[in-house]
């Protein structure tokens, strides 16, 4: 059984954070509160499944400014900002970083439950693309340095002849390379290598 994701909620305001920790219990669905967003970082690990459901107004490091201290760190945690009336701009910005959402206070139960479904679900989407990118990183890893370079120019469309030329060796000799790549990656069709490629280009 897949590990369920968490909602790590934080909030300096006591009563909000009780609020939606009632909320999430009334559904079972596993939370951790935090009443600031140094005292998340303190306990982030990247590993664990979820997402966050930030206040984007607090004393000292502002969900904004956690937003964007998880986006140094690579962290691709899905974000769904909770905001008051004045902090709509603010929660525009933080969209365009790549937020989910942002709920306005007083939010509807409903309202935010299904913004944080969208996002644990997001989160599971991510980790299983990047679980992908890692093996498809592994697959091309284990190719020789010529295999490598044959690699490359297949999924440039070079023909063998050419790929001999610049190589330096014999056309035989490509094609025995291109089978050893097309065998170690999986790959079942040039079209499927090209797509291994985009993946890495992409990552």
């Amino acid at each position: 059984m897949s590990e369920v994701g968490k909602v790590f909620v934080v909030d300096d305001d006591e009563a909000v954070r009780d609020s939606i920790g009632m909320l999430l219990d009334s559904v079972d669905m596993p939370y951790t509160s935090f009443h600031s967003a140094d005292q998340f970082l303190s306990k982030f690990d990247e590993s664990q499944k979820g997402c966050l459901v930030l206040d984007i107004r607090m004393p000292g490091m502002s969900g904004l400014d956690l937003q964007q201290k998880l986006v140094e760190m690579k962290a691709n945690i899905p974000i769904v900002f909770i905001t008051g009336h004045g902090d709509i701009p603010m929660a525009v910005e933080a969209m365009r970083r790549g937020a989910i959402d942002f709920i306005r206070k007083p939010f509807r139960d409903q309202e935010l439950l299904d913004r944080i479904n969208e996002a644990l679900h997001q989160d599971e989407q991510l980790r299983v693309q990047d679980d992908d990118l890692a093996k498809v990183q592994s697959l091309v890893a284990g190719l020789t340095d010529r295999e490598q370079q044959v690699f490359e120019r297949v999924c440039e469309g070079q023909a063998n002849k050419v790929m001999a030329i610049e190589l330096g060796i014999s056309e035989r000799t490509v094609e025995i390379h291109r089978s050893q790549v097309m065998h170690k990656t999986g790959a079942r069709s040039l079209a499927a290598l090209v797509r291994l490629k985009l993946k890495l280009e992409t990552a």
